[in-house]
């Protein structure tokens, strides 16, 4: 039975790695500090003999006694909001808890992946972004303790795959979305889907032409778990080149929920992007990897879930959203 580390287990993200890897017949070790995560993102499987869990921080010292075969490292503050709240956090996750992860992959010689983001290229001057896009990312702007610790993550991630000949993967992951994200976490679905659920207006920044491109969890996991098992060590985009505007963006959640709320408009954010879209050509040809959820198809879903929360959970922490991200 093949052992797996997932740091930020409780996120969106990593509990639906749990949940991969636990049906893919492994033994997962989930990590999480707790600080953005929820713990009922992963209660359900704490029955099973086949999942553990560690309320840890990776920035300090981790030790996995026995086996490993692969280690997953998704701990990070993922949202404008919650980076920007803990911006030393965000910077110390992505520099010393790779650090501590890289070292412990080299001591079990597992396979180590990576996960970083397309905030690597900043407010792109390329488009779409393709791998090879070294990026337009202001180091001293706020958003910068988000996309410099990304960018230090890959550096230190190629370093000791180089130096060390450490088995590594570097996914850089696009908009994603579905159940289990928090409605007041600042990303732009949730966002729109809280103010949809709780009758305000959908709150759009700037003139709501800066786009983004949406992908559907179940495909975002399919791609990272077929990067996993790939023989690739450089980057690889995991993202949907469907791109819409937010503006379009607003109106189609309007649409989606039958609601009949305003659009307003607020000044946009110091390094907002205005443009973001993967080049997958690379996903497409190593991985064999495309989305196949259609946006009205996954986010028909991710309403339902929200729909699905309680009157405390679509009103809890709310407050002014942050950028469209």
């Amino acid at each position: 039975m093949k052992k797996t580390l997932i740091t930020g287990a409780a996120g969106f993200l990593g509990s639906h790695l749990c949940d991969r890897f636990i049906a893919e017949g492994h033994h997962v070790i989930g990590m999480d500090n707790l600080i953005t995560g929820d713990i009922k993102n992963i209660e359900h499987l704490f029955h099973l003999k086949r999942f553990e869990f560690f309320h840890h921080d990776v920035t300090k010292f981790v030790h996995v006694p026995g086996r490993m075969d692969y280690i997953l490292h998704f701990a990070s503050p993922a949202s404008p909001i919650d980076y920007l709240k803990i911006p030393i956090e965000t910077l110390k996750v992505g520099s010393l808890g790779t650090m501590n992860l890289l070292g412990l992959a080299r001591d079990h010689k597992a396979r180590i992946l990576v996960a970083s983001t397309s905030e690597v290229y900043g407010d792109p001057l390329v488009h779409p972004q393709n791998e090879d896009y070294y990026g337009n990312v202001s180091p001293i702007g706020p958003r910068g303790v988000y996309d410099e610790a990304k960018r230090f993550m890959e550096s230190i991630t190629m370093a000791y795959h180089r130096h060390h000949g450490l088995d590594t993967r570097i996914v850089r992951i696009f908009n994603t979305y579905g159940s289990r994200m928090r409605l007041n976490d600042g990303r732009v679905v949730p966002a729109f889907m809280g103010q949809a659920l709780r009758g305000e207006d959908l709150t759009v920044f700037g003139d709501g032409s800066q786009t983004r491109s949406f992908t559907y969890i179940d495909d975002q996991i399919e791609g990272i778990y077929r990067l996993l098992m790939s023989d690739y060590v450089e980057p690889i985009n995991i993202g949907n080149p469907d791109e819409t505007t937010i503006l379009e963006f607003a109106e189609e959640i309007i649409k989606l929920t039958g609601t009949d709320q305003k659009i307003i408009f607020k000044p946009l954010p110091q390094d907002d992007p205005l443009q973001r879209q993967p080049d997958i050509t690379r996903a497409r040809e190593i991985l064999g990897w495309e989305p196949k959820v259609h946006r009205s198809e996954g986010l028909k879903k991710a309403y339902d879930y929200f729909k699905s929360l309680s009157h405390d959970e679509l009103w809890q922490q709310h407050r002014d959203f942050s950028p469209n991200s």
